[in-house]
């Protein structure tokens, strides 16, 4: 027996050793997936290098496909995590879904910078109203949209694939993304080249698909068009903040930009994760991961919330 002990204390010293070893050599091994949200792409991959570079055992693959596909990868066990740009529905919680808000973001409207109106569309910026006709198939030329006499027509765009920005751009005005009737385009990327391709073109993008990030300006050949917030027909110098994602962001931030279509972004997973290094890459996201969101074009959440969300993960 006194040797049985021995042994057994030998092996729990050499287990505590090797995992030390493994800590200060980089911490954790093994994979996590992410699949879904288009809007959380960008923020998704600048965490993986970054948490890479503290675990760098620790693979990660993210794909995009909307945030519909992200929701049901993970509640079917296909990835570790979904990505979700949108309110969690209660069938979903009701099926397991475990949803951890990460960082906030707006979908907001573009249109062909080379578009032969764009000085009369940003001075007077898209009222709700006309934004839900737009989408409905109400309005057809510019001259309708502006309130004049042109017979430019307008060609309207949304998303094909089932996704949050479409669910949040159409709860603006009261919708659902099946009410939204255009010319049907998959992905946030795919809205944005729409756009660019055409000159009297209209879609709706998530920031990081509108901004580009290098120069914190609209992508070439896009546009961004003012919400006239207070429905009075102009854009009010208040109301103007789109010219650079810093703007939009602390517009955001101080309640000027409504919501929807601002609204939080979910990393979503099925029941309590438990393995080591889902759990990990979970608390770096709502911790030291946050420190990214500005330079990545996104708005970081509140001490408070995250206190919330971490919660989540005891």
């Amino acid at each position: 027996m006194l040797l049985v002990g021995l042994a057994l204390l030998v092996s729990c010293a050499n287990r505590s050793k090797q995992k030390a070893a493994v800590n200060s050599a980089g911490g954790l091994s093994g994979s996590i997936q992410l699949s879904g949200a288009f809007a959380l792409y960008p923020m998704a991959v600048r965490w993986g290098e970054e948490f890479r570079k503290l675990h760098p055992n620790v693979k990660i693959d993210i794909s995009g496909g909307g945030a519909g596909k992200g929701m049901t990868d993970a509640l079917a066990g296909v990835v570790d995590i979904g990505m979700v740009s949108r309110e969690i529905y209660p069938e979903e919680l009701g099926k397991g879904a475990n949803a951890f808000a990460v960082v906030k973001d707006a979908v907001v409207l573009t249109i062909n910078a080379n578009n032969p109106l764009l000085a009369d569309i940003k001075k007077i910026g898209l009222k709700k109203s006309t934004a839900e006709k737009l989408w409905t198939q109400q309005l057809s030329t510019w001259g309708q949209v502006l309130g004049t006499s042109s017979a430019t027509p307008v060609h309207v765009f949304t998303r094909s694939d089932a996704c949050g920005a479409a669910e949040t751009f159409a709860a603006w005005f009261g919708k659902k993304q099946e009410h939204l009737k255009a010319t049907a385009v998959f992905g946030d990327p795919g809205v944005a080249a729409a756009v660019q391709k055409d000159r009297v073109g209209i879609g709706y993008n998530n920031i990081a698909y509108a901004y580009d990030q290098q120069t914190k300006k609209p992508f070439e050949g896009l546009a961004v068009v003012p919400i006239d917030v207070n429905d009075n027909g102009a854009v009010d110098p208040e109301e103007d903040f789109y010219e650079a994602t810093e703007t939009l962001v602390a517009a955001i931030n101080e309640g000027k930009f409504p919501s929807p279509p601002a609204r939080d972004l979910y990393l979503v997973v099925k029941g309590k994760p438990d393995k080591p290094e889902l759990i990990a890459f979970l608390e770096y996201v709502l911790s030291d991961g946050q420190q990214y969101a500005k330079e990545t074009g996104y708005i970081g959440l509140s001490d408070d919330k995250l206190k919330k969300e971490i919660a989540k993960l005891r």
